[in-house]
């Protein structure tokens, strides 16, 4: 995990940015596609906000914010290589998708959403992978991170 940290960042980023294109570049806002009536469907959204339209209308907050924590998240990345893999695979996870959002927020003012479980909110592939990546994190705090400090004072 530690040597392919940034091939898999890179690669989660280019599928969310190519999925994103193919909904921009075939669908019109609004359209939605059923691949499941009524279960799943593709559903075209420009979200402005942040998870679940959030924050709306704050487009500097949403900008700014995710710059900074990126910046953060990527320096404590790299000052924790030694960590169990889901540490780094959780925090691969969560950066690829911040970037994937940022980068849709910066360069068209809003994050193209898609699927829609009909449910719950309209998300992307970097929403799947920032949630996963939260997900992987709670796990390896609870679990794993407790097993790398006992095994650091062991061989002190």
């Amino acid at each position: 995990m530690k040597k392919g940290r940034y091939a898999l960042l890179i690669g989660i980023l280019i599928l969310d940015q190519v999925v994103k294109y193919l909904v921009r570049s075939s669908m019109f806002v609004g359209q939605s596609i059923p691949v499941i009536q009524n279960v799943f469907h593709f559903t075209y959204i420009r979200n402005t906000g942040a998870a679940f339209n959030l924050f709306d209308g704050m487009a500097t907050f949403l900008t700014l914010f995710p710059i900074m924590a990126l910046l953060v998240a990527v320096w404590y990345m790299e000052r924790h290589l030694t960590s169990h893999w889901t540490f780094l695979l959780s925090m691969v996870l969560i950066i690829s998708g911040g970037l994937g959002n940022l980068i849709d927020r910066l360069s068209l003012g809003y994050v193209t959403d898609m699927f829609d479980f009909r449910f719950f909110p309209v998300f992307n592939i970097a929403d799947i992978a920032i949630c996963v990546g939260c997900g992987l994190l709670v796990l390896y705090m609870f679990v794993f991170e407790e097993r790398e400090h006992v095994k650091e004072e062991t061989k002190n």
